[in-house]
């Protein structure tokens, strides 16, 4: 059961050929068995699924069910969940239980899935790897058998980690500058960044709020289809969210791609990328001139321009996002504090991490008088600029394809004392970001045995699109049905 799709476990459970209690019980056994490997997991919530499972169950009995009843799935240790401690990967939050429900665990719950447990990340979503968790790394279930662990990519890795080792057949994740498509492709499954707005926000521990959102992540586009079928809409408590009708993503899977024009940005196409996955991508590319598809370049003059924008509005947001967590009302608070401002400042000292510091350190300096216009202010100008650059780009083309990484999943270490050469992990999937659109990360060969992944980039509110275009390059490869050894 652990190889089959969200898909194919809805149909196993519709006939009646296996209970979500049976089901769930695998699952577990399974996690329990192998994730000692990969970390991937924080927190497994096996009495809770059981009985979660058992609803589930008699939801179908009763003829309520959903597509997700009875599914199990993970979350992002970044949503809250009620009654179940929600850490973001950080000692500051390692007993942090909330007394409520993010949107996105609240709707997964009302369709009947069975969350089996909270997955491990970077903390506070801050890393491309997986290896700032207060938790400990993230193993990618990908070159394991050579011997050198690899990392999963970041902050996202624990459920794509997860997923790839078929531990739950989907996780939800979170993307502010990549973390989901980076660990998707470093993981050889598939993953989705939703529009900005289209996925509420509601309940899950903010790092950059103008960059920040929930999405995707399982082996196929069609599973991916059917998350999002769960997790898009309007949400009146937040702000950010759009109100806006949300189709049926599984509805168009199968159409025809003969005629949509794909554009290739040059500027990811650069040096940057080593020839090996160029090649990878390139080959992926052609598969969709095979069905008819038209291809063309096209340029993103400011695109090198997006990581030191990223850099200041990304930590600039966290700096005033994590300014909560001082010690007085939840979360870790240092022992014997000789007064207020002792407790605020070793409060803070010894429960974040290094990379979660080195953010807020910048943030707090881009801010500061007489750097703030310098700084913050001409980095929102270049947001804007960026976001030009993709509003001409789809006046000619329907997506954008790109690389998700210049190259596969790097050796765990290989990278931490390097801050900036970990940044440049980011470079192909950033600029999404800073435009608020939708991209998605599918599995499109290996270089060196390790996965690599096909980046599809769409216009404000085009999901449909991205799954389709997903959705029929995997019905012609089969580059997502791979598994590690």
């Amino acid at each position: 059961m652990h190889n089959k799709s969200v898909a194919e476990l809805s149909r196993e459970l519709e006939s009646g050929k296996i209970s979500s209690v049976e089901l769930t019980q695998q699952f577990l056994d399974r996690l329990k068995q192998e994730d000692g490997k990969y970390n991937s997991f924080i927190t497994v919530c096996e009495d809770q699924a059981l009985a979660d499972a058992k609803a589930a169950d008699d939801m179908r009995a009763a003829g309520r069910a959903t597509p997700w009843t009875g599914v199990p799935f993970a979350h992002k240790d970044i949503f809250c969940t009620n009654g179940t401690r929600t850490t973001c990967g950080s000692k500051m939050l390692e007993n942090f239980v909330p007394p409520y429900d993010a949107t996105v665990a609240e709707k997964f719950k009302a369709a009947g899935a069975v969350c089996l447990g909270k997955t491990n990340m970077d903390e506070f979503a801050m890393g491309s790897s997986n290896e700032s968790s207060h938790f400990g790394a993230v193993t990618n279930p990908w070159g394991l058998s050579s011997g050198q662990k690899r990392v999963p990519g970041g902050s996202s890795g624990g459920s794509a980690a997860a997923v790839a080792a078929r531990l739950v057949p989907a996780a939800t994740g979170t993307d502010t500058g990549g973390s989901i498509r980076q660990p998707a492709a470093l993981c050889g499954i598939s993953g989705l960044k939703p529009t900005y707005g289209r996925v509420s926000r509601y309940g899950m521990i903010a790092f950059a709020s103008s960059l920040d959102q929930g999405g995707t992540m399982a082996r196929t586009a069609e599973d991916n289809a059917l998350m999002l079928n769960v997790m898009a809409g309007f949400d009146p408590r937040d702000s950010t969210s759009i109100d806006r009708e949300v189709p049926d993503y599984t509805a168009t899977l199968d159409q025809s791609l003969k005629g949509m024009k794909i554009g290739l940005p040059r500027e990811y196409f650069s040096d940057q990328l080593s020839p090996a996955m160029a090649e990878q991508v390139r080959n992926a590319i052609s598969e969709y001139e095979k069905q008819g598809a038209i291809v063309q370049e096209v340029s993103l003059p400011n695109a090198k321009l997006a990581i030191a924008a990223y850099y200041v509005i990304a930590p600039a947001e966290a700096s005033a996002n994590l300014s909560r967590f001082d010690g007085v009302r939840y979360g870790y608070r240092c022992e014997d504090p000789k007064d207020l401002m002792d407790m605020y400042t070793r409060t803070r000292a010894e429960g974040f991490g290094n990379e979660v510091k080195r953010r807020i350190l910048v943030g707090t300096y881009a801010l500061s008088h007489g750097y703030y216009d310098a700084y913050y202010l001409q980095a929102q100008k270049v947001r804007r600029l960026i976001q030009q650059d993709f509003i001409n780009a789809f006046k000619d083309v329907d997506v954008l394809m790109s690389p998700v990484t210049p190259s596969p999943a790097f050796a765990q270490g290989e990278k931490t004392t390097d801050p900036v050469a970990m940044y440049l992990e980011d470079v192909f999937t950033i600029a999404i970001n800073l435009a608020g659109l939708p991209a998605m990360s599918v599995p499109a060969g290996f270089v060196d045995g390790l996965p690599v992944g096909l980046q599809i980039i769409g216009d404000h509110f085009s999901e449909a699109r991205l799954l389709n275009a997903a959705h029929q390059f995997q019905q012609a490869t089969d580059w997502h049905l791979r598994e590690p050894k």
